[in-house]
């Protein structure tokens, strides 16, 4: 095989005919060895320049792989094939990484065949391993009793956490989101709980506080924290399976408006309302007041709004989107995620990086 394509599953055909276009002379597998997802070109006239055409013009493949060597689905076997086809690219001053798809029944793991051909690399080449931005990626797909490999630049690969990246979840740990319930139908207020939950859940924010500024229906307000713990749950479910670290269950509390404001006044408090400035020309004071303060306090209104006389004593009061009304599920995770992206532009951005 000369090719390897993946493509999403029931796009194989699609693929394969959109190859048989760029070549038509080429000989093209569906499935090979009956594996969805899989494309293969056993032969063609040009394997580089077709390689090439696929990876620029075919959508549907999602990786394309020049395959380097072919062998035999055994440890030893596929170290050899390794080294030779990492040759004249591997030494002590590049680094690189082996990954590994296993289909089909074996002896052995994937890991197991990472361990071999990366021992085999490095006592040929004294390559350093990095297995999160590698310079060059050893990629062994085996399918059945036979293992394709392709050697290439680490830099193409789509990585979550490329270089100069860190983790966005120590940013929002800090913010304390203040929620005015809200008030209606019973089947509204739990359904709007709980895109409320499932919100603040995935942003690990340092705690809910459920804070209406009255006296409240006590029906409506049941369902609005039921609505919030059945968001929260899932997306914290969802995370539980997701993250290799450890992840955090945000808290929610219930507290009068009035009274929190009064209790964190030694704290930021920032409103998000349609009356205040825009968070362009906030960020500069934003930034100071989050890079100062051990939890920042982000306000958010419902149907009624935050209300004005805590305009007074807030410490901002920002409008997100000028002549525009965001619906109350949107309003905290939409800034949060403005307040991230404006101040890490921001000239104090040294300061809000690390909470």
């Amino acid at each position: 095989m000369e090719i390897l394509v993946k493509t999403p599953l029931g796009l194989e055909e699609i693929c394969a005919a959109r190859v048989a276009e760029l070549d038509p002379d080429a000989e093209v597998v569906v499935k090979p060895g009956g594996y969805e997802g899989l494309v293969g070109v056993v032969r063609c006239s040009d394997p580089d320049g077709l390689y090439s055409r696929i990876s620029s013009e075919i959508l549907e493949a999602e990786s394309v792989y020049r395959v380097k060597a072919v062998a035999e689905a055994r440890l030893e076997k596929m170290s050899d094939a390794a080294v030779k086809a990492a040759g004249g690219l591997l030494g002590p001053e590049k680094s690189f990484a082996v990954r590994t798809v296993r289909r089909g029944r074996h002896s052995f793991t994937s890991l197991d065949v990472n361990v071999a051909v990366g021992a085999a690399i490095q006592r040929e080449y004294s390559a350093p391993v990095d297995l999160d931005h590698p310079d060059i990626v050893i990629r062994v797909e085996i399918i059945d009793d036979v293992a394709y490999l392709s050697v290439y630049d680490g830099g193409r690969e789509w990585v979550k956490m490329g270089p100069g990246k860190k983790e966005a979840r120590w940013f929002f740990n800090k913010i304390s989101v203040v929620q005015m319930p809200y008030v209606g139908p019973p089947k509204s207020c739990r359904e709007i709980g709980a895109r409320i939950g499932r919100a603040v859940q995935a942003f690990e924010v340092g705690e809910l506080v459920v804070a209406p500024s009255e006296p409240v229906d006590a029906r409506s307000l049941a369902e609005f924290l039921l609505g919030v713990f059945e968001g929260l749950e899932s997306r914290f479910e969802v995370q539980l399976r997701a993250y290799a670290r450890k992840t955090r269950r945000v808290s929610v509390t219930v507290q009068d408006l009035y009274q929190l404001v009064r209790a964190r006044r030694g704290e930021p408090i920032i409103v998000f309302e349609p009356e205040g400035v825009e968070l362009s020309r906030a960020s500069e004071r934003l930034a100071e007041l989050y890079s100062s303060a051990k939890r920042i306090n982000f306000l958010f209104g419902s149907r009624e709004g935050i209300p004005k006389g805590i305009y007074r004593v807030a410490d901002l009061v920002i409008d997100l989107a000028p002549a525009m009304t965001l619906p109350t599920e949107l309003a905290a995770p939409t800034a949060l995620l403005a307040a991230y992206t404006t101040l890490r532009l921001t000239k104090t951005e040294a300061g809000v990086e690390e909470a």
